[in-house]
Order: structure tokens, then sequence, then C-alpha cells
């Protein structure tokens, strides 16, 4: 059994921006994340009163489980530096909730449909007590350092 990293060590994000808790696993072609919506957890600052997380924040579960998956490859190969990747939209994103339950713990899943060196398209699933409750397909770009630094209006490297 591989052991992992916290997920925020794969990912170009600080707290309180990064939303999981745990990397379950990651493969070639998936990864698996979990996060708990309790009081005290990553996820705190964006409950409702009564400990809730709105639906619409499964597009950036599902995309930060990405991230874990294309953060982990990159160390596998010793990169050392984290690279910002961007969502360029969302297919079939369907949220059967909307609202996670309170004190519930949620499973990501990303599965890789297809990728070249800077796209790829992911099936992402969200399980509570392991029923489907959100999917949909992710579709992601690489950007290179030229266009971060045209994006953020910086100077190029």
């Amino acid at each position: 059994m591989r052991s992992y990293l916290a997920p925020g060590d794969y990912l170009p994000h600080d707290a309180p921006m990064v939303l999981l808790d745990a990397v379950l696993d990651v493969s070639a072609d998936s990864a698996r994340c979990q996060v708990s919506l309790n009081q005290g957890g990553v996820l705190t600052p964006f409950l409702d009163s009564e400990g809730r997380l709105p639906g619409w924040y499964a597009l950036e579960l599902m995309a930060q489980t990405v991230g874990v998956w294309s953060g982990w490859h990159r160390h596998q190969q010793g990169e050392k530096r984290i690279s910002l990747g961007m969502v360029l939209g969302a297919r079939d994103l369907e949220c059967k909730i909307d609202l996670f339950p309170a004190n519930a713990t949620l499973e990501i899943a990303v599965h890789l449909l297809m990728q070249d060196s800077r796209f790829g398209s992911f099936e992402a699933v969200i399980c509570h007590n392991e029923h489907p409750v959100a999917t949909g397909r992710i579709n992601t770009f690489q950007p290179d350092d030229a266009e971060l630094a045209q994006l953020f209006n910086q100077e190029s490297p």
C-alpha cells in the first residue's frame, strides 16, 4: 500500500483553499481523495450554519482531485515545483443534492479519459456512503510559464 502526502503538497493552493483532507489512491489514470464536512475541518470556512456544504462545491472538489492526480505524477517524476492547472469547463455536471450533509465524509474519484501534453479530460464522481451524489466530466488545461505570466499581466520568465 502506498503512502501519500497531504493534498496540499500536490496542489498550488494554500489554506483555506485546499478543500481535501486526504489522498486515498493515485494510479496511472485515476485518483481518489476524501474530505469530511465537520467543524474544525478544511471545509469549515465554507459550511453553512448547519454544517452543510452547498452542492456547487462539487466542481472544485473534482478539480482539486484532478490537481492531486497531476501533482502526484509530477512529484513522481522529480518535479519540485507545483504547476497551476486550469479547469476549461465541465460537461454533464450533475449534483443530485443541493447540500452535502453535515458530518458527511465524501469520496471524490476521477478517471482519466483523454490527455495530451497540456489538455486532459476526466470523468469524476463524488460519493457519500458509497452512493454517487455528483458526477461530471472535467476538462483541464496546463498553461506554460509564458501563458501564466500573460494571464497575470507579469513579465515572462
